[in-house]
């Protein structure tokens, strides 16, 4: 069983940023891909980017050149770091830990970007 707490949200105006945090527990971190999705109201949940235990990385595109995520297997921690928000990056983000299979969530950290 994996344990995920989101941590970091807000409101920001647009052309601001954000750094979301999320501790995992209760596994072997480093064997896990960790990812943030985020979901707005009516819409489903979209994949905004992963990264593997060995570094790996890869972003949907509409945040490319904005977010970074990055993760700190010391710390069983996943960062992502998001520049230049836009009001459509509005959504409840949520962190991912996967093995295999398995998906564990956690319960979402809300990101408003409004003037």
């Amino acid at each position: 069983q994996v344990h995920l707490v989101e941590s970091g949200g807000g409101s920001v105006q647009p052309g601001g940023s954000l750094r979301l945090s999320c501790s995992a527990s209760g596994t072997f971190f480093r064997t896990l891909v960790m990812g943030w999705y985020r979901q707005s109201p009516g819409k489903q949940r979209d994949a905004v980017a992963v990264v593997s235990g060995s570094g790996y990385t890869n972003y949907a595109d509409a945040v490319k050149d904005r977010f970074t995520i990055s993760r700190d297997n010391a710390k069983a921690t996943v960062y992502l770091e998001m520049n230049n928000l836009k009001p459509e990056d509005t959504a409840v983000y949520y962190c991912n830990a996967a093995r295999g299979a398995v998906d564990y969530w956690g319960k979402g950290t809300l990101v408003t970007v409004s003037s």
